[in-house]
């Protein structure tokens, strides 16, 4: 047998340029999407993005799935920035591991999500309010129908590729179940087929930071003036935690002190142990990850 491989150009810097953020409502039989837990979604709406240039028979399609706390950004410029945004950025683009010379990627918001695509925070048709702790229990194979719909609407027979990382890849196991002659090929990347015990610990305690918070409200919190920004920001610093390694927090952080907190005056140092604050590096990085995330995404 002789195997043939095709020489990967080297990135030259490019990028897909501006991708215009869109979004479908999906045709849903009359009596709604009945999802796999007994809810029902009168309408769906789904925000995705495309980049690259599609094939005459869209072939060449590569749908990702994207991580629990992502969206539909993968690559590119959105309208008016000057600089390229997209979480995925290294991997898509000219002469990169997903060539957009050769392939046309597109990523949607999952179900469930805050970017755009129907969830908790989007308005209720039956109220006129948001979801909130109305919104219907959803599963990963609910996701992924909602994502086959959505293709299929936009005339995608076949996909070139599924491909996803971490809760991502646990949707394109789902998509190689449900729908194994849809792609040509399944890649999951750092994702299994279940949570173990130390994993689910971990998602529990994230949890309960959130719904332990005073402004949690039961998931209904929209029209209140404040949001469950503490607990949703403990969660966040838990899960960055479980994101690294020990060796490799270790080579990121150390035992660093932050420079501003060593050489404060005394009374700083003093109100900062009452407050049982440390001067490590690594609890700088874990604040900050905490604050990014409540400014860009939904506790529910």
């Amino acid at each position: 047998m002789t195997v043939l491989y095709m020489k990967q150009p080297k990135d030259n810097g490019e990028t897909v340029g501006v991708v215009e953020p869109q979004t479908l409502r999906l045709e849903l039989p009359s009596g709604g999407l009945v999802l796999e837990k007994g809810g029902v979604l009168p309408q769906v709406e789904v925000a995705y993005e495309c980049c690259g240039k599609a094939t005459p028979d869209q072939s060449n399609v590569i749908f990702i799935c994207h991580a629990l706390t992502g969206d539909a950004h993968v690559a590119g410029l959105r309208p008016g920035e000057d600089r390229p945004s997209g979480w995925w950025e290294s991997m898509i683009g000219p002469g990169r591991g997903i060539d957009t010379r050769y392939y046309r990627v597109c990523c949607a918001n999952i179900l469930g999500g805050c970017k755009g695509t129907t969830g908790p925070s989007s308005t209720d048709p039956a109220t006129g309010r948001p979801y909130g702790s109305r919104f219907p229990e959803i599963t990963v194979a609910d996701i992924v129908t909602v994502q086959y719909m959505f293709l299929q609407q936009l005339g995608i027979r076949r996909l070139a590729a599924v491909i996803g990382g971490s809760f991502g890849g646990m949707q394109v196991l789902e998509w190689s179940i449900r729908f194994p002659d849809r792609a040509d090929r399944f890649i999951v990347i750092a994702a299994s087929a279940r949570l173990n015990t130390q994993a689910l610990a971990f998602d529990i305690v994230g949890r309960r930071a959130i719904t332990q918070d005073a402004d949690w409200r039961g998931g209904d919190y929209y029209e209140s003036e404040s949001r469950p920004g503490n607990g949703l920001a403990q969660a966040r610093r838990i899960a960055h935690i479980t994101y690294l390694s020990q060796e490799m927090m270790a080579d990121k952080f150390g035992r660093e002190r932050r420079p501003e907190w060593v050489n404060a005056d005394a009374d700083f140092q003093s109100q900062a142990r009452r407050l049982f604050r440390t001067t490590f590096e690594v609890e700088s990085y874990l604040d900050y990850q905490g604050q990014k995330f409540v400014e860009r995404f939904d506790a529910n």
